[in-house]
């Protein structure tokens, strides 16, 4: 029985009902140790649903996916159900196959599916205890099934401590334990076999503070005085001294036994065992402790009564003792599939430099990063830097270590690694021509420099566009190992908000190895590229200048993206997109990842509906390949050439989809600016509370603030908003940004120049409006598009006058996409409702309204009727857009694959969901569209 935690057993009593009807629920249980949180997790399996259990254990938080193994075990033989990318992501992980390391993402979308199969016949409860000790790698995973859970039955609940730095789950409901009240703590406490005076009874009622585990603990010891009353302690001190005290009165060999159990972490007792025997003790001396209600045994598996307990045993215990213990289970663990294992203990055994522990902790590191266990990588690495005897080894560790901290995305800890090995370096440094020592990391990052047609040797290191790919490095040496750690500072220094160092090392690092691997020096410039952009023309320029020397042959992959590159940073004419990708994967391009700048470039040449077209197919093969840390930045690409191509509730479901990979990821470059580019969208439909959330959210101060690499589309999505309600003198407040570098020469940056000549105009500032106007025809002779020459020609008929006017007009209209257009109409209509001529007005306004109302642009059809209403035309309201506007973008996503055929398994595997949630969606969106089955939806128009 639980006392007073009513409304706490409601909430989960509402979680797994919900899961009886076939819906999905996370909730994430904090509280202070002993507050009841793992009594919570009972009750929840208490309630007749099926239960798979985890926790997470100090000790094996840093073996990848331990955790993970020890949930989803009980329905590993539903895993040749899964799609074959997941199902062999989710067996790498485990080291259960022999494929490729799998993007950590994938492994999570892996667990979705399996739960969901795991739910077929009925809810399914997961429950995962001591969350803060989860290794990350299981973390992630978990969260990322967690949040993304909605109509498969299945809940799952999360018990962690109080901080949320202990165990971050954004997007998650949380539930915060209190103490009990105080008719609840008296009732528990009276409920104790302790008899109490009336005076240890108010003291402890007083000092707990309501926590359930005190009121249980502490009145044997506070009864018989254990505690010194003068001498008050934090609670969780005060229990682990009522534990101790509890310990020290067990004989010595069951003291034995259960440090070495504490020591060990995991339950499985044979190894426990074996340890102990080399102790002088041995199974029955666990008696003592079982009989006194601090374990549970089976003879297979130990359980502490409470892991406070475990860490009384383990922390009361003389350091001679701890290390003993240590040594003994590194011993006892000798099989391949423990090796990881073993390492841990003989460094935790370790009292100074110890090389055999060191290459030991090395291969483990190594392990994990193929595992994608980046975050224990990290900490192998560091500790094996430690333990080295050799100067060079400990260097090449702390390298390794800075590099998967970078791919790992904690730049932070990247930048203090680099430090360390660039001091270490810098004393150990070999004269010039003399090779380094130290050898090459057994699965290190460092390869033989690639021939033409292959794939070149790679270092995390590389990881600064935000791609999550990797740059060349070349061979191992002292000068070599400055170089990787000036790509790892780099990418710290990019994603703290510091383009300008970044850059500088990016160049350096290009400079450095032009002539030894060009190749791997167009890689770097690639990146270089992105940061530069944020920069200015100069920086763009360098770029350039270095591209241009390198000595690429023609068949080289990297050829023809350095071409394009290079083209559209100078302005000079380039290819069409579409030939240049298919170029580079002839020559044996990385595809996706060495294609992805490319898209990016594409937009700023305007070649807008080629690079719609390369993201979604780089997109496609993202998820069958399982790179999920390319998605934000295509699926964003992708955005922009669907908005601009006149289908921005299509951009709008992409957009939203990348937004929910980077925050999952915790890619902040792109998570802000996503949610600019949802400001411009909102913009265009007149939502001015979400255009202003979205475009805050995309300058937060965590993201850069003025400086986010999501300001200039959110000054953009302002500027929209208020021109389309007529607020010129904001729209141009806000445009003025745009005038600026590096906005000037952003994206975002042109599609705005013709926003600057009408509000310039309007405003009366012509000088603007023609400066506007002269950068506006240069871009257009640049890239050679027909619907940036219609731009200029409007801008032209804007700064015009009488005929000369109308003829731009009219040249305005040959080519341009829906916006364009309806805006271009819409402006002419204006002009010809002042020039008199009503009837042609009416022409134009009419079918400004009708694309207006197309695309949903809700304030500048509000603007056309208002010019419809000057001439006297009445006008209603139209509903804009087709069948696809009753849905949400979810629905309107799944509905336009299942429309092409596609099963609910190859829709869910390819958004990332479970196949049930695809059916949920499907099954709301029938009745919207009037239909009966997906058999229907081929007949729809679904286009917008």
């Amino acid at each position: 029985m639980l006392h007073g935690r009513d409304a706490e057993q409601a909430r989960i009593d509402d979680l797994l009902g919900g899961a009886r009807a076939g819906r999905s629920g996370a909730l994430v249980v904090r509280g202070e140790a002993g507050i009841g949180k793992t009594a919570l997790l009972d009750y929840a399996a208490a309630q007749g649903v099926a239960t798979v259990r985890s926790a997470g254990i100090e000790s094996e938080a840093e073996l990848p996916f331990a955790a993970l193994h020890l949930l989803v075990r009980p329905g590993m033989e539903l895993v040749g159900q899964l799609p074959s990318r997941q199902r062999d992501a989710l067996e790498a992980a485990f080291g259960l196959g022999e494929g490729e390391p799998a993007d950590r993402m994938l492994i999570g979308l892996a667990v979705l599916t399996l739960l969901a199969e795991e739910a077929a016949n009925g809810p399914l409860l997961c429950l995962i205890d001591d969350a803060h000790w989860l290794d990350r790698a299981s973390a992630e995973a978990l969260l990322f099934a967690a949040r993304r859970l909605e109509a498969e039955g299945v809940v799952m609940l999360f018990a962690t401590r109080s901080g949320p730095q202990d165990f971050p789950a954004p997007g998650l409901t949380e539930l915060a334990l209190s103490g009990l009240r105080p008719e609840a703590s008296a009732a528990l406490l009276d409920a104790g076999p302790t008899p109490l005076s009336p005076a240890v009874r108010y003291r402890l009622l007083t000092e707990s503070g309501g926590n359930p585990l005190a009121l249980l603990e502490l009145p044997a010891v506070v009864g018989d005085g254990s505690v010194d009353d003068a001498n008050p302690l934090p609670l969780t001190q005060r229990l682990q001294l009522a534990f101790h005290g509890r310990v020290t009165r067990l004989p010595t060999a069951t003291r034995t036994v259960l440090l070495v159990a504490a020591a060990a972490g995991a339950a499985d007792l044979a190894p426990i065992l074996r340890a102990a025997a080399g102790l002088d003790a041995s199974l029955p001396d666990l008696q003592p402790a079982q009989d006194a209600g601090m374990i549970g045994t089976d003879g297979q598996v130990l359980t502490w009564h409470h892991p406070l307990l475990r860490s009384a045993v383990y922390q009361g215990a003389a350091l001679t003792d701890r290390l003993a213990a240590h040594r003994a289970l590194a011993d006892a663990l000798s099989g391949d599939d423990t090796a990881d294992l073993r390492a841990w203990h003989l460094a935790s055994a370790a009292t100074g430099p110890d090389e055999n522990t060191a290459t030991a902790l090395e291969h483990t590191a190594d392990r994990a990063r193929r595992r994608h266990g980046l975050h224990a990588a990290v900490t192998a690495y560091d500790r094996a830097a430690a333990l080295s005897i050799d100067a060079s080894a400990r260097v090449r560790r702390l390298v390794l270590a800075a590099e998967s901290a970078t791919e790992a995305g904690l730049t932070d800890r990247a930048e203090r690694l680099a430090e360390r090995a660039a001091s270490l370096s810098s004393e150990v440094r070999k004269p010039a021509g003399e090779a380094a020592p130290g050898g090459r990391a057994t699965g290190g990052p460092t390869e033989q420099a690639a021939r033409p047609g292959e794939r070149g040797p790679v270092s995390s290191a590389g990881v600064v566009a935000g791609s999550g790919e990797q740059a060349t490095a070349p061979e191992e040496g002292g000068a070599a190992f400055e170089l990787r750690l000036d790509l790892v500072r780099a990418q710290a220094e990019f994603a703290g908000g510091k383009p300008g160092s970044a850059h500088r090392r990016l160049m350096s690092a290009a400079v450095a190895m032009r002539a030894s691997d060009p190749r791997g020096a167009a890689r770097i410039l690639t990146k270089a590229v992105h940061t530069a952009w944020y920069l200015g023309p100069g920086e763009l320029d360098e770029v350039a200048d270095v591209l241009a020397t390198l000595r690429l042959v023609e068949e080289d992959p990297a050829t023809p993206i350095a071409r394009y590159l290079t083209g559209s940073v100078t302005g000079q004419r380039v290819a069409d997109l579409r030939d240049a990708a298919a170029a580079a994967r002839t020559g044996g391009a990385d595809s996706p990842a060495d294609l992805v700048q490319l898209c990016g470039s594409g937009l700023v040449v305007g070649q807008d509906e080629q690079v719609e077209e390369l993201a979604g197919e780089l997109i496609r093969e993202c998820r069958e390949q399982g790179r999920i840390g390319l998605l934000a930045p295509l699926l964003f690409f992708r955005s922009e050439g669907l908005l601009f191509g006149g289908r921005p509730r299509e951009g709008r479901i992409a957009a939203e989809e990348g937004l929910r990979i980077a925050q999952d990821i915790g890619q902040a470059q792109w998570i802000s600016q996503i949610h600019a580019f949802l400001a411009y969208l909102a913009a265009l439909q007149g939502d001015s509370t979400s255009c202003r959330d979205h475009a805050e959210r995309a300058a937060a101060e965590e993201f850069g603030g003025p400086g986010a690499v999501g300001a200039s589309w959110a000054h953009a999505a302002v500027a929209l908003l208020a021109l389309g309600e007529g607020r010129l003198e904001q729209a141009g407040t806000e445009l003025a940004h745009m005038t600026i570098e590096p906005a000037r020469h952003h994206v975002i940056g042109l599609r705005t120049l013709p926003d600057q000549i009408e509000v310039a105009v309007r405003l009366g500032a012509t000088d603007r409006a023609a400066e506007a106007l002269d950068r506006l025809t240069a871009w257009s002779q640049r890239a050679e598009q027909d619907w940036i020459a219609a731009l200029a020609a409007r801008g032209r008929a804007l700064l015009a006058d009488g005929s000369a006017a109308e003829q731009h007009f009219v040249a305005a209209l040959a080519a341009n996409r829906p916006f364009d257009e309806a805006r271009t109409r819409l402006l002419y209509g204006e002009w010809l409702r002042r020039d008199k001529r009503k009837v042609d007005a009416r022409t134009q306004l009419e079918q400004a309204t009708e694309l207006f109302d197309r695309l949903g642009a809700a304030p500048w059809s509000e603007r056309a009727r208002t010019e419809l209403g000057a001439l006297g035309v009445g006008t209603g309201t139209r509903a804009s857009g087709g069948p696809l506007s009753l849905l949400t973008p979810q629905e309107s996503q799944i509905v336009r694959l299942a429309a092409q055929g596609l099963s609910n398994r190859e829709i869910a595997a390819r958004l990332f969901l479970s196949h049930r949630t695809v059916g949920h969606h499907l099954y709301k969106a029938y009745p919207k569209l009037g239909v009966l089955s997906r058999g229907e939806l081929s007949s729809l128009d679904l286009t917008e």
